[in-house]
């Protein structure tokens, strides 16, 4: 990597005119980056795209480089490459269109192990609101659909027999995910338990003590009430379970290729955040236990 960090030296000093502070902010930048891209196992260079590349920004930003230096690094990548391009060493500039956003300051929140079990234990299955709560938060975290997609379930999307679950997303896409056995047992519990609701539902599977086909907002209020139950200090949402399903798949060995059709995203981009939660994860756990760190 040595010879592309001096020709890209030569290349801003003879070609970009830059100045000397330029020059070795930019080439100190680009060392960083390779740095990264080595501990990420990434070659060669032209296989870097802009998942990794936001990936890198969010390594910064945690460090706690401020964003003048993290809008730097991205702008010294995107010189960097125009070089690599120029010298057949790259056919795309991964950092074409990259900008700094503020979704990048913050990581989402996943809930531990422990946490999300605490969670689930809370909903009582003794009538039928307490069965439908637990189905629902079990399914939730059992296929990381989104809220959106929950209370749009109808009761023929989920075989209890084969633990899947048919989803229909917003876009119209539809996608088969794997269900657990205890998320197909607190389900099946709760059509046991809510045969007189369901009638007159159209079909839809978790519904009001009207019959109704359950709300986004109500589910809100429905984990909320859970969470504050399970003495659980951080902020849930029903997001955070579906951040917490794919972390934990990751953590487990699971693709992220897997994990993305899983969640429904149409970019790996998207997904990649799960990596960085995972490997930011072990850094702590670093930090904390190492009898040196």
């Amino acid at each position: 990597m040595d010879e592309y960090i001096i020709g890209f030296a030569d290349y801003l000093k003879n070609l970009k005119s830059a100045s000397d502070n330029t020059m070795q902010a930019y080439s100190r930048d680009i060392s960083q980056f390779l740095e990264y891209v080595a501990d990420m196992g990434i070659a060669p260079l032209d296989s870097v795209d802009k998942a990794v590349l936001i990936g890198y920004m969010a390594s910064l930003l945690k460090k706690g480089r401020s964003e003048s230096t993290v809008s730097r690094s991205v702008a010294s990548i995107r010189s960097f490459y125009r070089y690599l391009i120029i010298q057949g060493a790259a056919q795309v500039n991964p950092a074409t269109g990259i900008k700094l956003s503020h979704e990048q300051k913050r990581l989402p929140e996943i809930l531990t192990n422990e946490e999300v079990e605490l969670l689930l234990k809370q909903p009582s299955c003794e009538d039928f609101k307490g069965c439908r709560d637990k189905a629902m938060l079990e399914v939730l975290y059992a296929t990381g659909i989104r809220v959106s997609e929950l209370v749009a379930l109808n009761v023929n999307d989920i075989n209890t027999d084969l633990c899947v679950l048919c989803c229909h997303s917003e876009n119209k896409s539809s996608r088969v995910i794997p269900v657990y056995q205890e998320a197909v047992n607190a389900v099946s519990f709760y059509l046991t338990k809510s045969v007189g609701y369901l009638e007159g539902s159209d079909g839809a599977l978790f519904v009001n003590f009207g019959g109704g086909r359950l709300t986004r907002q109500g589910f809100w209020k429905i984990i909320k009430q859970y969470a504050d139950k399970a003495e659980i200090k951080k902020s849930i949402t029903p997001h955070t379970l579906r951040h917490s399903f794919a972390a934990h798949l990751l953590e487990n060995g699971a693709d992220l290729k897997s994990i993305q059709e899983m969640l429904g995203h149409s970019d790996i981009s998207s997904t990649h955040i799960y990596a960085r939660i995972v490997k930011n994860r072990y850094r702590e756990v670093y930090d904390k236990c190492h009898p040196r760190a």
